[in-house]
Formats: structure tokens, C-alpha cells, sequence
């Protein structure tokens, strides 16, 4: 794999790490140069469902080199999915479209894929191929962020939240004046705002903010495709102004880092409680093994509550940092393993800067993996890994909005409801005596959104109108 160099003795040891694999529900860790077999802390994991049991047994989960990867790696170092009776291969993918794609295609049999990609495959959107995806679950909420580089800075732009202190109410038509200033001065070549995928909540946000702010995102920039470990060299060498991505690639960019760059905003902070990744499978998937797939979501339940535990988020901070996994390990041997891994995790988020100044923020939701935070909107029964399918109705709002569709899609409910199976996780959640709410659907107020413009989902078409900047046609694309 990668660029091991093979010897008689690793050999030998790959024969016995197979035996092993073979006598034992085991994981591996495919399409990179780290970790390998199952460790000896799963080995001591005793099964409660047993492999012969499962449709499919042996499956393989794809992740992305980014913090989402946590809820896997601890699956599979902690013997979470050996426990479920499951032989996992974890499979590297290069980008979220792989990620997607992988699954549609039939080469991965699950994968997380980016919030917007299970509807838009569902509807067409972006010119997706239609799929029928489906989700259960959230692998988590919040765990992203805007970078702007720093000719953006020098121009005189900052951080979101210095926005607010110091204009207030006023903050948006500030900010609007500053980012339009410092575009107005670039040749065409270099207003590029990038993202993961077009389907991806981070497109949305950018155009979304963007909107909020004035600033029609169709006319005065162009949004690109970016795999997240590309970004910081695409900043660095011009390529882009701008970019939104889970971390840890924003904190790579920030001085005393990389240097190329500075955190403008959280994604929480232009929708608190947003939803950024899902598990997704076909449904094909689900119908064929559906006691594999039980298997699977509990397995991935229980990853993301061990993820959700303070205690636990050094561990698992250190853990991402595997070159397995996000492979983001300061370049300074005497700096912290977790330093880039562990702002976005522990929730001591520095936004950077180049003025000196420390601008770390603590907070208790830099990624939320279960448990939700007090200071966040509180429903009976909820937590970060159930699905409200009232917010795939946003999503899908947002790719009327942008023209990733001509209209609205008049069977939105139905679409939600094939393809964001809250249902299944309801079930399988009451199985492992977790508690879920009774709704599918809730109101967004007002203060969740960074223009206080709240979303009813009973009324998508309604609240599409309230915006005057929104496509009427489908849009290109510009690929990267």
C-alpha cells in the first residue's frame, strides 16, 4: 500500500495478520500507508451479535481524511464493529465525490457523505447521477470552517465574530462592504471560493453567507471543487482566495501553522446546529441486509458517544492523527500530536491571525458527535446522530436556490422519507435503549441562522421567496 516497502518479514506478518482476520470478526485499513489489522484493544472485545448471524458480514466503510474519520477510527480501534459481529475493511477515499460515488458504484457498502448528497442524488441536483441513496444517521454536526488567505486579511477582513462586536446589528452590511472591496480589486482569475462538493452544506454556506451579506455568489465569484487535503496548496500557490472544509484543514492554514491563512467563521456560526456529515448506503443496501446494516448503525452509535465524551476527545484527537487516518501531524516534533486535530475536537478553536493577537475560542460544540450542548435549541429525546428530515428539506431548499434544480420538488416529503430514514433509526436506537424525539420535523428559529431568517419546514417555497439573491436556472459548476 502507499509507498511500504515490503520485506520477507512484513510478509510473514500480513500471512499471520490474515489468519487472524479469517478465525476472527476483525477490521483493516485499506488505500493507505498506516495502521493495518485489528488492534489488540478490539481483540478483547467479546461479540454480542455473532458474524454468522449477518447477511454480510464483511463489509467495507469508506471515510475521508478529515476530522469526520473520528467515529471510524474509534469504531475500529475500540472494537465497536467487532462487537456488532462485523468484519470491516476501513476504506481512504481522495474526496467527498469518491466518498459518494463509491457507494452508487457498488465498490464501498457504506460511507459518510457530505449532508446535501443523499437528497441531490435523489432529486438530480448538480447533475448528480440518480441513486437512491439513504441515510439512518448523523456522524456528526458543526466541524467546519471558512479560511480566507491572507491578502483577504491585509485588505482589512477578520473573523466573523469581530464583526459583531464591533458593528453590531450591522455586522452582515460591514462585512458585505469589506469582502466586495477586496474582490472588486482582483482580476476574474482570482475571486475562487472552493468547496468539498457541490452538494456539500459548505457550498450552501458560502453562497448562503455570501447572500446574506449582499453579494450575489452567482455573478461576483465563482465556487470550485476541492478535495479538503488540496486546499491549503491551492491557497498557497493562488489558485483560490477562499475556501470552507471540516477541519483540521482550516487550522493548517492559520499562522504559527501553514500561514497562508485565518479562520473567518465556524460553519456553526452560519447555522448552529447544522448536520455536515451522514452514513450513507444505497438502498439496496438496507433491504438486503438488514441485520448487517442494524449492526452497523449501532456500531457507529456507539462510536460517536465515545467521540461525544470529554474524557475521551484528547484520545480521540491523537487517535485522527494516525497517518491512517487524517495523517495532520505538526511538522515541529516538539509540538502537541494533536494540535491540528485537537481545536476542531476539544473545542479550543483559534481562528488565527497575523497580527499577534491569540484569538482561541473554548466551546463545547466545535463538533458535536452526541450529546448536544446546553446553549444549543433543546428538544426532548434529541441528539446529534438522530436525522430531522425537516433539515433535508432545507438542503433541498438550498439546491432550489441555487439552481442546482429548476424548482422546489413538489414530493420533497416523499423524498425525505425514502431517503432520511429517521424511521430506522428510531427503531434501532429504542433497540440500544437510546431515547429519540417523537418528531421528524422542527422548526429553525430565527437565532440558529447568521441572518435571522428562521426555516418552516411546512413552508419551504414560502420562506425560498423571502430571498431576493437566488438563481432562477441551473448554474455551471467550475471542477477543479
Amino acid at each position: 500500500m502507499g509507498d511500504h516497502r515490503w520485506t520477507r518479514r512484513d510478509f510473514i506478518q500480513g500471512i499471520g495478520a490474515t489468519t487472524t482476520g479469517i478465525a476472527l470478526a476483525s477490521c483493516r485499513i485499506a488505500g493507505n500507508t498506516g495502521a493495518g489489522g485489528m488492534s489488540a484493544e478490539a481483540l478483547a472485545v467479546e461479540p454480542v451479535v455473532k458474524s454468522q448471524d449477518l447477511e454480510k458480514p464483511n463489509i467495507t466503510v469508506g471515510y475521508v481524511p478529515v476530522n469526520d474519520c473520528a467515529p471510524f477510527a474509534i469504531a475500529w480501534k475500540k472494537g465497536f464493529f467487532r462487537k456488532y459481529g462485523l468484519n470491516v475493511t476501513l476504506n481512504r477515499e481522495a474526496s467527498w465525490a469518491t466518498s459518494r460515488d463509491g457507494l452508487i458504484f457498488g465498490r464501498l457498502d457504506a460511507s459518510p457523505v457530505v449532508s446535501g448528497a443523499v437528497t441531490n442524488a435523489r432529486i438530480g441536483a448538480e447533475g448528480a447521477r440518480h441513486a437512491p441513496l439513504c441515510a439512518a444517521m448523523t456522524i456528526h454536526r458543526h466541524g467546519n470552517a471558512m479560511t480566507m488567505n491572507k491578502a483577504m486579511w491585509d485588505f482589512g477582513l477578520r473573523p466573523w465574530y469581530e464583526y459583531q462586536k464591533q458593528y453590531g446589528d450591522g455586522a452582515l452590511e460591514a462585512f458585505g462592504r469589506d469582502f466586495r472591496g477586496y474582490f472588486a480589486k482582483q482580476p476574474t482569475e482570482r475571486k475562487v471560493w472552493a468547496v468539498v462538493l457541490s452538494s456539500a452544506i459548505y457550498e450552501y454556506f458560502v453562497r448562503y453567507l455570501s447572500a446574506a451579506a449582499g453579494i450575489d455568489p452567482l455573478k461576483e465569484f465563482r465556487v470550485i471543487i476541492v478535495p479538503p487535503p488540496q486546499m491549503v496548496t491551492n491557497v498557497r500557490i493562488g489558485a483560490m482566495q477562499a475556501y470552507m472544509v471540516a477541519e483540521p484543514w482550516n487550522t493548517r492554514a492559520i499562522s504559527g501553522n501553514e500561514g497562508i491563512g485565518f479562520t473567518f467563521a465556524q460553519g456553526k456560526e452560519v447555522w448552529l446546529g447544522h448536520p455536515d456529515r451522514l452514513l450513507g448506503v444505497m438502498e439496496s443496501f438496507i433491504d438486503n441486509y438488514p441485520k448487517t446494516y442494524r449492526s452497523l448503525v449501532k456500531a457507529m452509535i456507539e462510536a460517536c458517544q465515545y467521540c461525544s465524551k470529554p474524557e475521551n476527545r484528547q484520545e480521540v484527537a491523537e487517535l485522527i492523527t494516525d497517518r491512517s487516518f487524517t495523517g495532520a501531524r505538526p511538522r515541529n516534533p516538539n509540538a502537541p500530536i494533536a494540535k491540528l486535530t485537537s481545536p476542531g475536537i476539544i473545542g479550543n478553536y483559534n481562528y488565527g491571525g497575523f497580527d499577534g493577537k491569540d484569538r482561541t475560542i473554548k466551546s463545547a460544540d466545535g463538533t458535536i458527535f452526541f450529546d448536544i450542548p446546553d446553549h444549543l435549541p433543546q428538544y426532548p429525546g434529541n441528539h446529534s446522530t438522530f436525522l430531522w428530515k425537516s433539515q433535508s428539506i432545507w438542503l433541498m431548499t438550498q439546491a432550489a436556490r441555487w439552481g442546482q434544480i429548476s424548482e422546489f420538488p413538489k414530493n420533497a416529503d416523499e423524498i425525505a422519507q425514502r431517503s432520511w430514514r429517521t424511521d430506522l433509526y428510531r427503531e434501532i436506537a429504542t433497540e440500544m435503549g437510546i431515547e429519540c424525539p417523537q418528531d421528524d420535523y422542527k422548526i429553525e428559529p430565527p437565532e440558529v441562522f447568521i441572518d435571522k431568517i428562521g426555516f418552516d419546514p411546512s413552508n419551504p417555497v414560502e420562506y425560498l421567496n423571502k430571498f431576493a439573491i437566488r438563481a432562477n436556472a441551473p448554474t455551471r459548476f467550475f471542477m477543479s
